[in-house]
């Protein structure tokens, strides 16, 4: 860490000088000894010395113009990390995972009347931001750990991202995965040579189980969405966002645990207070909007929701108290604006997203941020692992919920041509008829109709109008 503070020098985190002026602030004292975290003040200037020479040689402790420390607040019994931890992660990770594009969306903007840019996550290796927070998390162990190796519970994304770098990096790991966790990530982490066990129906369940590993073998636990080194990864996505988006009013990014948004609200606040973080949960799990209600972390019931990856019931202790001075804004999404928001996704920007992913963005879409139209806006698409017969079935209440695929009975004469002259009627307005079944046995009153039941698809709420008009005045 000591180098690697000095090898921001020149890199384009040291054109901004707001985390020096802290870093000169009173409440700093001078370094005294080598195990002292250091901060290397540097000039806006490129370095004469070549980065990774700067890394590897550090600062000299006994030059106390050249060497500082700022102590780690500490909430809770809790070690908060500070910006210059992001900092370093964004550098110590930077060679092992993708730097995403950041891209602008004409469609979406002129859908939601905002200047759209998506942060494309789901362009790591396993599908997710993880991947930031644990190779950060595992680069930070002693050479003894890593050894050892590392623990953790998940069902999902952060299991991929450990299993993908630990590989990466030789470290052993184990992922225990509740009965719920989906087979297919089940498989991808045995694929990635992490050793998988199966522990309970729930993550806690598989968390409590967890704890034997470190008692028993020394492994460090890591997780998800609280870890220290966790945070301070995600917060690279911050750096990132700033430095390719130009003028950004906006960064709106999904909750979980907290440990995204904690690490990029560090980040950017840091940086750039002026841009708001705005944070999206799904409204059949706001644990985060019920913690900073409360002042402190509380447990919420959940229920269950296409935005699965975010049904986090506690939020991450140290994760809120980063986060808490920081955020902006918090709003909930329904099951309904994930759905459209998958849906436009794919038929707009040709993007498969799993629905966490795709929290941020429903919630432009369904209008909850009014007050960002005309601004510069980023958002977070941080996740693209679905299985594809639940995309199927999304898509499909995502057309729906859209006005695009509706289902309807009608009486009709049981006599040669009656079913057809309905389906003449439906032809005639232009709509398409997905499902068509006919009954009798079920129609007790008339004994010369058939009961039909119709799925039809439109091309909207217009179409609907019409076709009920069309069929109101025949039947």
């Amino acid at each position: 860490m000591t180098g690697v503070s000095s090898a921001l020098c020149g890199t384009p985190l040291a054109a901004r000088t707001r985390p020096t002026a802290t870093l000169r602030s009173s409440t700093a004292r001078r370094v005294k000894n080598n195990n002292c975290r250091r901060v290397v003040r540097c000039a806006v200037q490129e370095p004469e010395e070549d980065i990774v020479s700067r890394a590897a040689r550090g600062c000299d402790p006994s030059n106390e113009e050249e060497c500082i420390i700022t102590p780690r607040q500490v909430v809770n019994g809790l070690e908060l990390p500070s910006f210059e931890d992001v900092s370093t992660a964004h550098f110590r990770i930077r060679s092992g995972v993708v730097r995403t594009r950041c891209t602008h969306s004409r469609t979406l903007s002129a859908l939601t009347g905002m200047k759209i840019y998506l942060k494309h996550e789901w362009e790591q290796a396993t599908g997710s931001f993880k991947e930031r927070g644990a190779r950060n998390s595992l680069l930070a162990l002693d050479p003894e750990q890593k050894k050892k190796g590392v623990v953790a519970a998940s069902a999902g994304n952060h299991a991929l991202a450990l299993a993908y770098h630990g590989r990466e990096l030789g470290i052993p790991v184990t992922v225990l995965m509740p009965s719920i966790a989906p087979l297919t990530k089940i498989t991808k982490c045995r694929a990635l040579e992490a050793n998988v066990v199966l522990e309970g129906d729930t993550i806690a369940d598989a968390a409590l189980a967890a704890r034997s590993y470190v008692e028993n073998d020394g492994m460090k636990y890591i997780n998800g969405f609280d870890d220290f080194n966790i945070i301070s990864g995600a917060g690279s996505v911050g750096l990132e966002i700033l430095e390719d988006a130009k003028d950004i009013d906006a960064i709106v990014v999904p909750v979980g645990g907290g440990g995204l948004i904690a690490g990029i609200a560090l980040a950017v606040k840091t940086i750039n207070p002026k841009v708001q973080i705005i944070g999206v949960e799904p409204d059949r799990c706001p644990s985060m909007a019920a913690a900073m209600a409360a002042g402190q972390v509380v447990k919420v019931p959940t229920a269950p929701t296409l935005a699965d990856g975010l049904a986090v019931p506690t939020v991450g202790p140290r994760s809120f108290e980063v986060l808490r001075p920081r955020v902006d804004k918090l709003v909930t999404v329904s099951e309904k604006d994930i759905s459209v928001a998958l849906l436009r996704l794919v038929e707009t920007e040709k993007l498969v997203q799993e629905g966490a992913g795709a929290a941020g963005i429903a919630a432009c879409l369904a209008g909850k941020l009014p007050e960002l139209e005309g601004k510069n806006v980023a958002v977070l698409l941080c996740g693209g692992n679905i299985d594809t017969s639940t995309l199927g079935n999304v898509l499909e209440r995502g057309l729906v919920n859209d006005g695009r695929l509706i289902r309807f009975s009608a009486v009709v004469p049981d006599r040669p041509g009656g079913i057809a002259g309905l389906c003449a009627v439906i032809a005639f307005v232009g709509a398409s008829i997905k499902q068509i079944v006919h009954e009798r046995a079920w129609l007790q009153e008339d004994s010369h109709a058939v009961q039909v039941d119709v799925t039809c698809e439109l091309t909207g709420d217009e179409m609907k109008e019409a076709l009920y008009k069309a069929l109101s005045e025949k039947y």
